[in-house]
């Protein structure tokens, strides 16, 4: 039960890992007028889950899985984000997160995260590997946490209907859940061997949210 109480923990947004502060490109999709209503939430968060979700979750299970790995398989994370804004962004998250680990779960494995400074879904795995989580478990808080992240900024950014972004994210729970499965068979594998899934327009769109003088989120 205690790992199950970890496993909450890292899932829950008021965790204080700086997510609150990124809409994972949904700002910029939404200023451009590519996301209008709950429809396109719902493309938008399908088509983030298939692509950065998978690779998140992928890279999340092998460095649960192998934190001893953690500076190789960073650099196969970053030669998979194109976008420098993107980078940027990963890693200011995954150093929020590495210094909440280094409180909650202190130990070796985080602590040399931190120092590396490493990207997002890189700081997740080993904090989870810390809780004592799976590395399945861990690409499943990859994949959600790639998808209940845009869908919170989507409140504030278009007005919805808490209720009903909730009841999208509950839809999407299936699908979040094979994602993760998916990612999770790769845990143990070489790290050149990891997904790729590309989403061109979310890189662009990063670049372009990252000249802007005023935002609401980081990302």
């Amino acid at each position: 039960m205690r790992a199950f109480t970890q496993l909450l923990l890292l899932a829950d947004g008021r965790f204080p890992s700086g997510g609150h502060a990124h809409s994972s490109g949904l700002e910029a999709a939404v200023a451009r007028g590519r996301v209008r209503d709950l429809g396109g939430l719902r493309a938008f968060l399908r088509g983030r889950l298939r692509t950065g979700g998978l690779v998140a979750a992928a890279f999340a299970a092998a460095a649960c899985a192998r934190p001893e790995a953690i500076e190789e398989l960073d650099e196969e994370l970053d030669a998979r984000t194109p976008s420098p804004a993107l980078r940027l962004a990963a890693r200011r998250q995954g150093r929020s997160l590495c210094r909440a680990a280094q409180v909650v779960w202190p130990g070796e494995h985080v602590t040399r995260a931190a120092r590396a400074r490493v990207c997002q879904p890189i700081a997740l795995g080993v904090a989870a590997g810390a809780a004592g989580l799976t590395p399945d478990e861990a690409a499943l808080l990859a994949a959600y946490h790639a998808i209940s992240g845009p869908a919170s900024a989507a409140v504030r950014l278009l007005g919805l209907d808490p209720y009903h972004v909730h009841a999208l994210l509950a839809e999407l729970g299936d699908e979040c859940d094979e994602v993760a499965r998916e990612a999770a068979t790769h845990a143990r594998g070489p790290a050149a061997d990891l997904p790729a899934a590309s989403a061109p327009l979310l890189d662009v769109s990063a670049e372009d949210h990252a000249a802007w003088e005023v935002r609401l989120f980081a990302s």
